[in-house]
């Protein structure tokens, strides 16, 4: 084990425990980009029994390392992320992952290319996972920290992610009801009926 450029690179990635996302907690505390990615694979690894046919150890471990970019370039909504963005996080990302122990860097390079292709069921079931945990943690937060576009975007987001994993659209459907009674709790009315 390399374990100064392990410590190394666990520093330069200790920021995603500090580095905020959009949403809020149910406490009111700004969700950290590490408390997202914690809780993507924790629900992966709790899902494990409704995919017996897909390496959901992989999946797991797609959804801890998903954001690692964003301890060199912060969070930004999907609503707020242009292609110029996307390149430089991976560019970011990249150099990031260069740094950690080679075999650790080499298995890392290889989970984001597959991420970013999206051609294995693994790939899109961590996507799907990461776009439902995003709107668990809306739902979760208080409806005044919303933006007015996230009415609409609560209802919508990710679904076409899930629409391959049976199991995932119970939980969907389910999160919709949620997103849909918060609407209406507020004193607005669903998007969708």
């Amino acid at each position: 084990m390399e374990t100064a450029q392990l410590l190394a690179f666990l520093r330069r990635i200790e920021t995603l425990k500090t580095n905020p996302r959009h949403a809020y907690t149910a406490g009111g505390v700004r969700e950290t980009v590490a408390a997202h990615s914690w809780r993507t694979a924790l629900l992966a690894m709790l899902l494990m029994p409704e995919f017996p046919d897909l390496d959901m150890n992989k999946v797991i471990r797609m959804c801890l390392i998903h954001d690692l970019g964003e301890a060199v370039t912060g969070d930004i909504p999907a609503f707020e992320k242009t292609d110029e963005h996307r390149s430089q996080e991976h560019l970011a990302l990249a150099k990031l992952v260069d740094t950690a122990p080679a075999a650790d860097a080499a298995q890392m390079h290889a989970l984001f290319a597959e991420m970013d292709a999206q051609q294995t069921p693994e790939a899109r079931l961590y996507k799907a996972l990461d776009r439902i945990e995003a709107v668990i943690q809306h739902n979760e937060s208080d409806i005044a920290t919303w933006i007015p576009l996230e009415y609409q975007l609560q209802q919508t987001y990710g679904w076409e992610n899930l629409e391959e994993f049976p199991a995932m659209l119970a939980l969907r459907q389910q999160v919709l009801a949620d997103t849909q009674e918060k609407i209406r709790a507020a004193g607005g009315e669903p998007a969708m009926g």
